[in-house]
């Protein structure tokens, strides 16, 4: 376990690159930002609002979460995020042109319904990608958050789940049938059948989202996941700072990190068991070696 980088502010949605660089947002500096195998980093693109979770899409270009922004605490160096700034204006996804640092605004509603906190996505490999709004808190009222699809294309954004609390990271089963997410404040995973592309089974009671796969031991919570070749879902996790693995049998383990919270991963190296980890709290960018590969993506 190492760490890559310092000083950034506030990184998630790691996005590992062929050249051994990683992309990372800076959520509040509001940036798509290049980390390079020295630690060095360069900014790609000046995204602004706050930038969450990020994917490599169809052509090479990269789809970016983004919340809307934060107003920001920081608690003895700790740096937390809060309700949403006075500048707010809105949650949204973009797609960034990585060779001109270019980027367009692809969706900010779902038919009159407008996003509040887009926080991370997954690409499905059939021409779109489902992603969790979080909601949004401001002068003590908290949204609900929502599950969407969307076309990579711009073409078709569709409400697929709502009344959740607090979804933030998405993933695939490596069969692809199976959408995984995870709620924060709960500290719960979720798993539920996927019909079609953008379509759920549905579930077989009416009083819960989908099939609870683990619920988090003491008070840990739940940030980004991914998921390993195995079927393993792998949940980045608050308060007690690491990483949650977790069985589609709901069997979990626990490795622990010196931080108070590990964010967002991502897998990568040419054996797919190189973990990129962000810390967002302290702004560092961790890499360590995994035991089990992790899942290819639809686009790396």
């Amino acid at each position: 376990m190492q760490v890559i980088a310092e000083g950034l502010q506030f990184p998630e949605g790691p996005v590992p690159l062929a050249d051994g660089s990683v992309l990372v947002v800076e959520i509040r500096r509001g940036t798509l930002t290049k980390i390079f195998t020295d630690g060095t980093h360069e900014v790609i693109a000046d995204l602004g609002g706050g930038p969450n979770g990020a994917a490599l899409g169809p052509g090479g270009q990269v789809f970016v979460c983004n919340n809307g922004g934060f107003t920001w605490h920081d608690h003895g160096g700790a740096v937390i995020p809060g309700d949403a700034p006075e500048d707010y204006r809105g949650g949204s996804i973009q797609r960034v042109d990585l060779g001109r640092g270019s980027f367009e605004t692809l969706y900010t509603h779902a038919g009159t319904r407008a996003l509040r906190g887009p926080n991370d996505l997954v690409m499905d490999g059939l021409g779109g990608f489902w992603f969790t709004d979080h909601g949004k808190s401001s002068h003590g009222r908290v949204d609900y958050g929502a599950i969407f699809y969307a076309a990579c294309d711009g073409s078709r954004i569709d409400r697929v789940l709502d009344g959740l609390h607090g979804p933030n990271g998405i993933g695939l089963s490596p069969d692809g049938r199976t959408l995984y997410w995870a709620e924060t404040i709960t500290g719960r995973l979720w798993a539920r059948q996927i019909a079609r592309p953008g379509v759920l089974e549905a579930s077989p009671n009416p009083l819960q989202p989908g099939k609870l796969l683990y619920t988090t031991r003491g008070y840990r919570l739940f940030d980004s996941l991914k998921v390993e070749q195995s079927g393993r879902i792998c949940v980045g996790t608050l308060v007690e700072g690491g990483i949650t693995v977790v069985d589609p049998a709901g069997e979990a383990q626990f490795t622990p990190f010196p931080e108070l919270a590990i964010t967002n991963l991502a897998f990568g190296g040419r054996d797919h068991q190189d973990v990129w980890a962000t810390a967002s709290s302290s702004g560092r960018l961790y890499l360590l070696r995994w035991p089990r590969p992790g899942l290819k993506l639809s686009f790396t």
